[in-house]
């Protein structure tokens, strides 16, 4: 019966590393084409935002938070599962708010979409970057959501020892993880070939 229930729940997990296993093709695309187009005529650098730099440090911040939630989910301290899944709530959108600040400051300093195919691989790479994290931040919603719900059954020995509970926060830390480090290499790889505009606008 315990191996019917762990079949049951493997398209789950085979699910997220299909998904991860796309991003990085799509990725892979996205930088090649990048790359050959960056020898175009019409190729004008720009800088990125600096902004950008804070949101990377915001980013890895809250990989340290969701893994704290692991941790303390494995060792029954709910109450500090709770507060590392809010926290790594607030960064993660807190990313995407510093995010929209980058392109803010890019839209002031005259950089399109359209036009300068420098600025438009910006907005695309950290654009399609921007949708992982926001299913990701959707994960992370329904697991906060039933920790603060369902608060007597989750303060159980019984919610922290359930396979498909054990899964679940398991594949949501795997998932976070990777948008992460997928964002940290796509900043490295952007700053290399941009460099960072350290002016300030709001």
């Amino acid at each position: 019966m315990g191996n019917f229930i762990t079949k049951r729940r493997e398209p789950f997990r085979f699910m997220v590393w299909l998904g991860i296993a796309s991003s990085v093709m799509l990725f892979t695309i996205l930088l090649v084409t990048y790359i050959i187009r960056r020898t175009g005529p019409d190729w004008a650098d720009v800088k990125l935002p600096n902004v950008f730099l804070i949101s990377t440090v915001v980013i890895v911040l809250s990989s340290f938070t969701l893994n704290n939630a692991t941790q303390a989910f494995r060792h029954e301290r709910f109450g500090s599962y709770r507060t590392n899944i809010a926290t790594t709530l607030v960064l993660g959108t807190l990313f995407i708010l510093l995010q929209g600040w980058g392109w803010r400051q890019m839209i002031l300093a005259g950089i399109k979409l359209e036009g300068n195919p420098a600025g438009g691989f910006v907005y695309i790479i950290s654009g399609i970057h921007l949708l992982h994290i926001l299913i990701g931040l959707i994960f992370l919603v329904i697991a906060l959501a039933e920790a603060l719900r369902r608060r007597p059954y989750v303060d159980s020995f019984v919610y922290s020892v359930n396979p498909p509970n054990q899964l679940k926060i398991r594949l949501i830390t795997l998932y976070w993880h990777f948008v992460d480090i997928l964002w940290v290499g796509l900043f490295v790889f952007l700053l290399i070939h941009h460099g960072l505009d350290l002016r300030l606008s709001f």
